[in-house]
């Protein structure tokens, strides 16, 4: 099943039931008003959405229209929470090397995580305001689940259970405040602007054999500017997404909604590029002496697309630009 997101007079928008094809679509506000509401009642309106769904792609459905990813919100155009982990340990140990930092404690074995801002997420078309090119502006592509309620203490299996949806996103960055934030011991604030998503979210059988132990086995396709920048495969986490919930469930329920990301999609092959530009900058250092690839300037611009190998896209592309503040 895919959903997405329209906008209308609310903070949530208007939800559709989008066809596997993701040429068009119906409103299924007769089910469930917005995503979050859906997700929120999951166990009441599944049933409602997956008829609806296959009546869009039988082309039975009433009242259907073209799909328009540009004019998509986030999937979840704000969340009770969003947690995003490291669970690709390759990016990890390079972004130690990158900022100079000192080895996490048990990085290998307990998964690091950061709760970031989730009360306004962008959607896959918008364009991105940030205050300074000099604050080393950044992508990073990833995957994220959407849960409905995890309980405290839930283990990996549990966890991976309460999974409702999969997402695509874009986690940016500002690597020069990324350091002070870091060595302050507590999480990041200003080094971490808005996320933005793919247009579609899906519920994991609609992967098939590309949803395998927890991990989305699809190649993430990375441009900027129009030039390849990286393909890394999602497979490739140290740590699966039932445990990534886990860790963030320990010591507290989930409510439903919360989204937990991946971490950068990262690869030990170089060959595979990478999904951010810290990532190829610490790695043209160990190469080359020197980080010679700049961060993001005003005007540029960074598309992403996962891809399965039959090169189906389930999530839609994230296409976006950086621009200035208006003065």
């Amino acid at each position: 099943m895919k959903l997405a997101t329209y906008p209308n007079d609310t903070l949530d928008g208007e939800l559709l039931v989008v066809s596997a094809d993701l040429t068009c679509a119906v409103y299924a506000s007769a089910i469930a008003p917005s995503l979050i509401d859906a997700v929120q009642h999951w166990e009441e309106v599944e049933s409602a959405l997956r008829s609806l769904y296959e009546q869009v792609n039988a082309g039975e459905a009433a009242d259907t229209f073209a799909f328009d990813p540009e004019r998509c919100l986030a999937p979840l155009p704000r969340s009770p929470q969003w947690l995003d982990g490291s669970a690709y340990l390759n990016h990890g140990h390079l972004m130690e090397r990158a900022f100079n930092t000192p080895p996490i404690p048990e990085f290998d074995t307990v998964p690091v995580m950061y709760q970031g801002a989730s009360d306004d997420f962008r959607g896959p078309r918008a364009d991105i305001t940030l205050p300074s090119e000099a604050d080393g502006i950044d992508f990073e592509g990833e995957f994220g689940a959407i849960v409905d309620e995890v309980p405290m203490g839930a283990d990996a299996d549990e966890a991976h259970g309460r999974i409702r949806l999969l997402v695509q996103l874009n986690d940016w960055s500002l690597r020069a405040l990324g350091p002070r934030e870091m060595k302050s011991g507590f999480g990041f604030v200003q080094a971490k602007p808005s996320t933005s998503f793919a247009p579609v979210a899906v519920t994991p059988d609609e992967l098939g054999a590309d949803w395998c132990n927890g991990r989305v086995q699809l190649n993430l396709k990375v441009t900027r500017n129009g030039k390849r920048f990286g393909e890394p495969h999602g497979g490739e986490m140290n740590f699966s997404f039932g445990q990534l919930i886990a860790h963030a469930a320990r010591t507290r329920r989930l409510s439903p909604g919360t989204i937990v990301g991946s971490g950068t999609v990262s690869n030990v092959d170089r060959n595979a590029g990478s999904a951010c530009i810290s990532e190829r900058r610490v790695i043209e250092i160990i190469d080359q002496g020197e980080a010679k690839t700049a961060f993001m300037a005003f005007g540029e611009q960074v598309r992403m697309e996962a891809v399965s190998s039959d090169g189906r896209a389930p999530f839609g592309v994230i296409d976006q630009r950086i621009l200035a503040p208006e003065r």
